[in-house]
């Protein structure tokens, strides 16, 4: 069974606090790869970035000075048309850019593990590291029709990061370990 890792499709990342027009269009490639997933009896898994009101005072409020992602707050939520696609997935509350619970959620499972989501640039990039270090010998891939970063720029460098890892970049809905 396929693992499908839907990073972080909250409000504020998308058309909130921290939204922009990319990560607006990629929310119907999202939705549909959900969909194929569920349809094919594949595993989804939320992840949901998790701040608390004090987030201005921590290390990571320091360096990015936009509150967002408060838990409970409307830009805290993943919008209903992305969390119905697959409503009895899994969702992890994150505190940080990456998860580091992995381990127990993936264990003996060797499929594939598929991320997409936002922002590729932090929290794509951190969670498939994560997972490549605790997993090397497994297919990990990253959708870039399904992901955005905080710029077009950095979505690209984050996506040569990952393929540099030995991470598979599927483009254009195209998964890289399908032969043709």
């Amino acid at each position: 069974m396929k693992t499908l890792i839907v990073v972080d499709m909250q409000k504020d990342f998308i058309d909130g606090a921290l939204g922009s027009k990319e990560a607006t269009k990629i929310v119907s490639n999202v939705v549909k790869k959900i969909k194929t997933y569920v349809k094919n009896g594949d595993r989804v898994i939320y992840t949901q970035d998790t701040h608390k009101k004090n987030y201005m005072k921590t290390r990571e409020g320091k360096y990015l000075p936009v509150p967002h992602c408060i838990k409970g707050s409307e830009g805290w939520m993943i919008p209903e048309k992305i969390r119905n696609a697959a409503p009895d997935a899994l969702v992890i509350e994150k505190p940080s850019f990456g998860f580091t619970g992995w381990k127990p959620l993936l264990k003996g499972d060797t499929d594939p593990v598929e991320l997409i989501g936002l922002c590729t640039d932090i929290c794509v990039v951190s969670n498939a590291l994560t997972i490549k270090n605790l997993f090397p010998e497994r297919d990990i891939i990253v959708d870039a029709a399904c992901c955005a970063g905080v710029s077009p720029a950095s979505h690209e460098a984050s996506l040569l990061t990952m393929k540099c890892c030995q991470i598979d970049i599927a483009h254009e809905g195209k998964e890289p370990w399908r032969k043709a």
